[in-house]
């Protein structure tokens, strides 16, 4: 389509990239750090490729950075290793993994680069699960509230953003695929009890970092998948509605407001699940109030209401074969569907670049909150061409329309600060391994084979280059 609308980016606008440290890091026996329980997890997936090397951003964090400031970026998000910063259960902080993040974020503050900091994202050492049994004791509330401290305390002079707990929804949505779940028989109900654990896990990160970082700001990072109706069925409304409620708005509303929805409690007395909420929790919950949401957001989804003669369907990908991708039929709650009105990735994913608008359109009339975009992005196979270059424009074009959908949303009144897609360089995906690439710059490796980790620059590194230098006003091309 063509641009109907010039959206205007707002002076300042935070243009930039995402990474996780287990999936771009690498160096998990390097300078002190001990295993996570990802790395394990990881190890799980097929194909998959060993983290311990990933992209090798714990050797190549300059020629990173360097290659940042050349793209434009006024951003960078990206996460702590805790297994790297405390090591061991002694609880003492490793100086070598406090160096390399001193040294990481000097770096891109230099370059004039704002650090925006995940404390969380799925990398739980391997002592604290073995200490606690992952979320399922209250005593890693007070381990990671000690983390988050020393965090704040080495880094809190130069890093005012800090995202607590990577999408804590789909960690407990997906809990076996994540390793939450430990492969428990009554996750049914144990997850509410880990999800109040991880959200007193939030307050405690929320609480300190007002406490500790001057002029620090901080907020959740939910993973939000829209929920469209499948058609104007009124039973369809209701069951998009449960899909939204029980993939997303609960911990939503739980973070701005600081309280269990009566729609999740009387979820609970219904099916009789007790969240083992204690007394003074919720008083303390109180105290946590975010200052902003960081939103992933890279597709949308279809809710219907279930049926039970609804054979569950099979996605088809973008090559239009039978994928991988089951959408799920929960009785008596919700169903989810294809779409047939937008295409999808190689993975599945459907391809929506209108959900990122509409998602920060009701996130914005909800809660009325500064939002971030944490991470967008698009996957696929890619390799180096003849000439040993990478044309990707399918991730240009998606790119491109999502970025353009933010630029409605905030032409719209919403109050957005900044575009940090997924990813900058390629690295480990969770579930696919290097073989689902999401970067602006390619990684010269495969899961099977390290090559020379060489970094080479993406066709859509020099378009986004472009749009970033412009403050989101040289698209490259007219809209498809």
């Amino acid at each position: 389509m063509k641009y109907s609308q010039n959206p205007k980016f707002p002076d300042g606008f935070l243009w930039g990239a995402s990474s996780a440290a287990w999936q771009v890091e690498g160096g998990t026996d390097a300078g002190g750090r001990t295993p996570a329980i990802i790395d394990l997890n990881s190890q799980t997936k097929k194909p998959y490729a060993d983290n311990s090397v990933a992209s090798d951003h714990y050797h190549h964090y300059k020629e990173d950075v360097a290659l940042m400031k050349e793209c434009g970026f006024t951003s960078y998000r990206f996460s702590l290793s805790w297994s790297r910063i405390i090591p061991a259960a002694d609880r003492k902080v490793n100086p070598k993994g406090i160096e390399f993040y001193n040294n990481l974020i000097n770096e891109l503050v230099a370059a004039g680069i704002t650090p925006i900091v995940t404390l969380y994202h799925y990398d739980m050492p391997v002592w604290v699960d073995e200490k606690y049994g992952g979320w399922y004791d209250r005593g890693i509330i007070d381990e990671f509230d000690y983390y988050c401290r020393v965090c704040f305390e080495h880094f809190g002079d130069r890093v005012k953003y800090w995202l607590s707990i990577n999408e804590q929804n789909m960690q407990i949505i997906y809990g076996d695929w994540l390793g939450v779940s430990k492969g428990s028989k009554n996750w049914f109900e144990e997850k509410w009890q880990v999800n109040h654990i991880m959200n007193m896990c939030h307050a405690k990160a929320v609480v300190a970092c007002h406490e500790m970082v001057e002029d620090g700001k901080i907020g959740p990072v939910p993973g939000y998948v829209p929920i469209y109706p499948e058609t104007c069925k009124p039973e369809d409304q209701i069951g998009a509605l449960n899909a939204e409620e029980l993939t997303q708005k609960i911990w939503n509303d739980f973070y701005y407001y600081r309280e269990y929805s009566t729609f999740v409690q009387s979820y609970w007395k219904e099916n009789k699940i007790d969240p083992k909420i204690l007394p003074g929790d919720m008083e303390f919950m109180k105290e946590a109030k975010i200052d902003f949401i960081a939103v992933n957001c890279y597709r949308s989804d279809v809710g219907k209401w279930p049926d039970p003669t609804f054979k569950q369907e099979i996605g088809l990908n973008k090559s239009g074969i039978k994928g991988d991708f089951t959408y799920p039929n929960f009785p008596g709650e919700y169903a989810l569907a294809r779409n047939p009105f937008v295409e999808v990735t190689d993975w599945d994913w459907h391809i929506d670049p209108v959900c990122m608008r509409y998602s920060l359109r009701y996130m914005w009339n909800l809660y009325h909150l500064p939002m971030v975009i944490t991470e967008a992005g698009y996957g696929a196979h890619e390799d180096v061409d003849e000439n040993g270059e990478i044309h990707d424009p399918e991730r240009i074009e998606y790119l491109r329309e999502y970025a353009y959908n933010v630029g409605l949303a905030i032409q719209d009144g919403v109050e957005v600060f900044g575009f940090n897609p997924w990813s900058f360089t390629d690295l480990l995906s969770t579930g696919n391994g290097m073989a689902k690439r999401y970067g602006l710059v390619f990684v010269n490796r495969t899961d099977d084979d390290l090559r020379d980790l060489r970094r080479i620059k993406k066709e859509s590194f020099y378009w986004y280059s472009r749009l970033i230098k412009s403050n989101g006003t040289d698209w490259g091309k007219e809209m498809k």
